[in-house]
């Protein structure tokens, strides 16, 4: 089962594509239905989005500038 989506996870965020690798449901076969699915890992990746607004998009390699 794999772990729960935290806020701290954004900072293995380097490009958009690895949003959808990072957000995980570890619920996803208990919802109801797929609708309510799809809602969840919607709000699982805003909060990651919201957590890379607030520490301004920095990543680990941030001396390439």
């Amino acid at each position: 089962m794999p772990k729960r989506t935290y806020p701290k996870d954004a900072l293995l965020i380097e490009q958009a594509a690895d949003l959808e690798e990072i957000v995980k449901d570890k619920r996803a076969d208990w919802r109801a239905t797929g609708a309510k699915a799809r809602r969840r890992q919607r709000r699982y990746k805003t909060l990651l989005i919201q957590q890379l607004v607030k520490d301004g998009g920095e990543t680990d390699a941030g001396d390439m500038a």
